[in-house]
């Protein structure tokens, strides 16, 4: 994988991405940040070599960088799930790659379902711990040793300087941020509403298909990371409607305003 990995920047570095500081993963969505940026390199992601291809039809599949709130900045625009049918290994290279570049800090987004009942749909929450209920981890892998520890501590996933310093930009902003446990499951399939009872049991406040495995490799590389979830529908299992994936989208891309402002000025005190 090393080998792998060298290839990929490699071939990046070639085509002027050269020493980003800060990695940004963007979740369903959740892509006009972009717009945000001064772009000066992008390529799409079955481009790159050994890269794996977004599959999913609202994923844009490119790697951007340029310049945003005065940082050199990688964007990942679209991401890879299990769901797609992707290893962990696979969905976790392109950060093993961003690191590879020179990335010091690692910002990740997502489209989340609010399980907190407190929680609304078209507000936001930092998350501040995780559960991860996808079955395996991306450093289950001969030879990891070799690229950190293999035995990563958990025990603060979330970089605690960061995430005070979106607080207070919330407030700075009079924008409702709630703060908490994030469950990331497989997928595709929605929860049923005895799951989603179950993952209000267990101390969950939002749920998605996403982002754990990304801070799991981020720590495994001493990357501190701040992960925000937009929230996008409600699960309360005692009043449970049928989804609408479209709604979900419309309404990550209505919400994505705030946590727009979040991360360009986190970004500007970086």
């Amino acid at each position: 994988m090393i080998k792998y990995i060298e290839e990929s920047a490699e071939f990046l570095q070639n085509r002027g991405f050269k020493n980003p500081e800060i990695g940004i993963i963007l979740g369903t969505g959740l892509g006009k940040l972009v717009e945000k940026i001064t772009i000066e390199s992008e390529v799409s992601y079955n481009h790159i070599p050994n890269f794996p291809t977004a599959t999913v039809e609202f994923h844009k599949g490119k790697l951007i960088y340029g310049t945003l709130s005065g940082k050199k900045v990688l964007i990942m625009q679209g991401r890879f799930h299990l769901y797609e049918g992707y290893s962990l290994v696979d969905i976790t290279f392109p950060v093993r790659v961003m690191h590879q570049l020179g990335i010091k800090k690692l910002l990740v987004s997502n489209a989340a379902g609010a399980l907190n009942p407190n929680y609304k749909k078209g507000e936001i929450m930092l998350i501040d711990d995780h559960i991860n209920l996808q079955g395996s981890s991306p450093l289950a892998f001969k030879g990891v040793e070799k690229m950190g520890e293999r035995f990563v501590d958990m025990s603060a996933p979330y970089d605690a300087r960061m995430n005070q310093a979106i607080s207070a930009i919330a407030r700075k902003n009079n924008l409702t941020l709630h703060q908490g446990v994030y469950a990331s499951v497989v997928g595709p399939q929605l929860e049923t509403r005895a799951e989603y009872r179950y993952l209000r049991i267990i101390g969950a406040d939002a749920v998605g298909m996403s982002t754990v495995p990304e801070v799991i490799v981020a720590n495994h590389l001493n990357i501190p990371v701040s992960a925000i979830s937009v929230l996008t529908d409600e699960c309360d299992p005692n009043n449970l409607q049928p989804v609408n994936v479209q709604e979900i989208i419309a309404t990550a891309m209505q919400t994505e305003a705030d946590m727009i402002t979040l991360f360009t000025q986190l970004i500007s005190q970086l």
